[in-house]
């Protein structure tokens, strides 16, 4: 794994693996299911991935809003690339709601909405925290298991 993926917790804050990407939990959450959708290759720009993992892509984006749907049932989804600080291709995926969301007994409001999201009102997780808002998601995550 790249040393973006890493710094996001890796293997703890997986959530599933594709062939060319990964969905994590974003340690810190901006709202309730912040994720991290991050290229496995060591690229650090987007037009540098190969074409397949643009293909596979669809499928992730797929999945990944089929399960924060169930999950959240956000009312829109944002997807930040931002790779200002972790340089290699990963987008920040955050859903989106008025009020607020509870997962695994974690209740966060969107403080930014209907604005942009308010990364500085981030929560930081505990371990345990982060192990069961993980499982919660997973158990939401439709196929069971990763496409290839």
């Amino acid at each position: 794994m790249n040393a973006t993926i890493e710094k996001f917790g890796y293997p703890e804050t997986l959530i599933r693996e594709y062939r060319h990407w990964v969905v994590m939990l974003r340690p810190a959450q901006v709202t309730t299911g912040s994720l991290v959708l991050a290229a496995k290759s060591e690229a650090t720009a987007f037009g540098e991935l190969a074409p397949e993992a643009f293909a596979e892509q669809a499928n992730v984006v797929a999945d990944i809003e089929a399960m924060l749907k169930a999950a959240v049932n956000f009312d829109k989804i944002n997807y930040l690339m931002l790779m200002m600080v972790d340089p290699q291709v990963h987008f920040h995926v955050f859903p989106r709601y008025a009020g607020d969301r509870s997962v695994a007994g974690l209740t966060i409001a969107d403080s930014g909405w209907p604005g942009p999201p308010d990364l500085k009102s981030a929560i930081p997780l505990d371990q345990a925290k982060v192990r069961d808002v993980v499982r919660f998601l997973k158990g939401h995550m439709p196929n069971g298991a990763a496409r290839d």
